[in-house]
């Protein structure tokens, strides 16, 4: 947590409070989460969630407030810089399957069985129109 997110914080809370809302209201009108809101204003959002949602929950909540985020984020540009994560794949069941591979060979199964359904529903209308004399 760096001094320019706790300022940055300070100007969210103040701008709250002068327009007497509580965050439970605030929460209520922005979809976000108290906590996040919390967060924000404590200057440490970004050890809750990733930088991307961090840097959107930011810009609506300095919206609904009626701040300049733009003015802020030239102001403090530190306080909007987030460390990217580094993304871990977990190895499992799809993660690195081809498409189309015959593994197992129950992943034609349901289209077989949809086939044969089909045909059987085709076979039986034309019976049905034959024997009205539609055809």
């Amino acid at each position: 947590m760096n001094e320019e997110s706790k300022t940055v914080g300070e100007v969210f809370k103040m701008k709250r409070m002068e327009l007497n809302f509580s965050l439970k209201e605030v929460e209520n009108s922005t979809s976000i989460r108290s906590s996040y809101l919390e967060a924000i204003e404590d200057g440490c959002i970004q050890q809750l969630i990733s930088g991307v949602y961090a840097t959107g929950f930011i810009k609506q909540y300095a919206s609904f407030l009626g701040l300049n985020i733009d003015q802020l984020m030239k102001e403090h540009p530190r306080a909007f810089f987030f460390q990217s994560e580094k993304h871990e794949f977990s190895y499992g069941i799809g993660t690195l399957e081809m498409r189309g591979s015959m593994g197992g060979g129950v992943k034609w199964f349901p289209n077989l069985l949809w086939a044969v359904a089909s045909a059987i529903i085709l076979v039986l209308a034309w019976y049905l129109a034959k024997y009205l004399g539609i055809l």
